[in-house]
């Protein structure tokens, strides 16, 4: 058998579904060859391979490349003014209504060109690859309009020219009501249902439609409506639940099969019960509840109990999480929403793909899988979740480079 790469002498962790925990093979060897893992195992078991390079890990730790499946990466601008005034005592929703939020960045956004987008999103998106994430999800819903819709979804599709990464693109028309439309909510989700949702598909720019389930958002009725054209249309579902209330989110995502619910800080447990049923994945974003000052907690063990899949993400965005470190986030997920290491690890590998609905190409090492992985200097995995602004990246291989 050939292999392009071969790497040996490796402590895995594995994430497979198959084996206990995270997977653990201690001495392992991973094949490679076009790109994709033709082996992923113990070294005993591995065949004789052909091999046009060949790399021994020295006894490192190796998992699947991380993946960051909530981010808002593409926007122009920051809003630490918004944080200043938080600090003194705002609230998210009173800054929003006052004209802040999500319509500040949508100003910035549309005055900025799609080479500024994606130049502002580079140095983002760095800091999540060096710290080995070999696939990111990428919202729009900062345009509001058609045109800067479009110019988002561009703008992140052009970041994988750009860098060796995987690119998941989401529209996120239903973000908010930008302020042409202030008067008429509904108008704008008909322009949101009627309109954006079959061009970006017509064109291929997105992967999934998203929305905001919020007071400050869209009504329960609205994100139907969003849902329903996002399916006529071909196109996969996220949604933005039940972050500061209870609307009944998570359960309509549940109902229409969507991917994730995201957030969750107050989602009860007849929606935890229909996100289990659905496979609905709980994508956990403790960055956003730590840097909003948050007090209500996800419902950590209802998700365990009903065997909800939890992911982690950054929810890098400029108003509620500036934050681009998918190691932080995990610790954020551990020591704030009490999270095991072993959650945290497959939140941000096999869970997160299910969340993007990769998981038949990524977030696992074995074979058949895409070769993206994350070489780490460290003793055992715990390490990652453990340590804070300590990044022991060794290596990282996409597409098996």
């Amino acid at each position: 058998m050939h292999a392009d790469h071969v790497w040996t002498h490796a402590r895995l962790a594995t994430m497979r579904p198959d084996l206990p925990g995270l997977g653990i093979v201690e001495d392992g060897v991973i094949a490679a060859h076009n790109g994709r893992i033709i082996f992923a195992g113990p070294a005993s078991d591995a065949p004789a391979f052909t091999v046009t390079q060949s790399t021994d890990l020295q006894g490192r730790w190796v998992t699947p490349g991380l993946i960051d499946c909530h981010t808002h990466l593409v926007h122009a601008g920051d809003r630490a003014h918004e944080f200043e005034l938080r600090l003194q005592g705002a609230t998210y929703e009173e800054i929003a209504r006052a004209g802040g939020g999500i319509v500040s960045t949508m100003r910035a956004t549309r005055a900025a060109t799609l080479d500024t987008l994606i130049c502002q999103a580079l140095p983002r998106l760095d800091a999540l690859l060096a710290e080995g994430v070999t696939t990111v999800e990428v919202k729009s819903g900062y345009g509001l309009t058609l045109a800067d819709e479009v110019k988002m979804l561009r703008a992140a599709r052009a970041l994988a020219d750009h860098r060796p990464v995987d690119v998941a693109t989401t529209f996120l028309g239903a973000h908010a009501v930008p302020p042409e439309y202030a008067e008429d909510h509904d108008a704008y989700i008909d322009l949101v249902c009627r309109t954006m949702i079959p061009h970006v598909a017509q064109h291929k720019l997105a992967d999934a439609v998203d929305g905001f389930c919020e007071g400050i958002g869209f009504s329960l009725a609205q994100v139907r409506r969003v849902f329903h054209a996002a399916k006529a249309n071909g196109l996969a579902l996220k949604l933005h639940a039940e972050q500061l209330s209870n609307l009944n989110g998570a359960a309509l995502a549940a109902q229409c099969g969507a991917l994730s619910a995201d957030h969750l800080e107050h989602v009860d447990e007849p929606a935890v019960r229909a996100m289990a049923q659905s496979s609905t994945v709980a994508v956990m974003l403790p960055g956003a509840y730590y840097f909003t000052r948050d007090t209500k907690l996800p419902p950590i063990d209802l998700f365990r109990t009903h065997g909800v899949p939890m992911a982690v993400a950054t929810d890098c965005n400029p108003g509620t999480a500036p934050l681009t470190s998918l190691l932080l986030s995990l610790n954020m997920a551990a020591t704030l929403f009490r999270m095991s290491v072993e959650e945290c690890l497959l939140g941000a590998t096999r869970v997160a793909a299910k969340a993007l609905g990769r998981q038949a190409d990524i977030g696992t090492l074995e074979a058949g899988k895409q070769c993206d992985l994350a070489i780490w200097d460290i003793e055992r995995p715990a390490e990652l979740v453990y340590r804070m602004g300590f990044n022991p990246l060794h290596a990282r291989i996409h597409r098996g480079i």
